[in-house]
């Protein structure tokens, strides 16, 4: 099954950077810089992960989580730390990514 993730950065440069990076081929990619940008994409999609960079403000990431978690209770929300950079967006995307969907694909063997 395609995971659908929400990625969340300052800019949409950043976003069509990790998405045209992504090692992970079977996921359905939306993008966001703003709590608008969620509202309208949870109103409209089932998200099962958020990826969220760190070039975003801490308050206003801060704001988001509160309306993830308010509107979804099964999104799993993961943030990036600031020290790698912004060229530790596209590794960090595509390790959650890995193990996330390597870890269903797992689970579903296993039942």
């Amino acid at each position: 099954m395609t995971k659908k993730v929400l990625l969340l950065g300052r800019s949409m440069v950043v976003i069509d950077n990790v998405k045209k990076n992504l090692a992970v081929k079977d996921v359905t990619i939306f993008g966001g810089t703003s709590v608008h940008d969620i509202r309208e994409t949870l109103d409209n999609h089932q998200i099962d992960i958020v990826i969220m960079g760190a070039g975003i403000d801490i308050d206003t990431r801060c704001d988001m989580i509160k309306v993830i978690f308010s509107m979804s209770d099964s999104t799993t929300v993961h943030m990036k730390d600031s020290h790698s950079g912004n060229e530790g967006m596209v590794p960090f995307v595509n390790g959650i990514l890995r193990e996330l969907t390597h870890a269903k694909q797992g689970q579903a063997t296993e039942r």
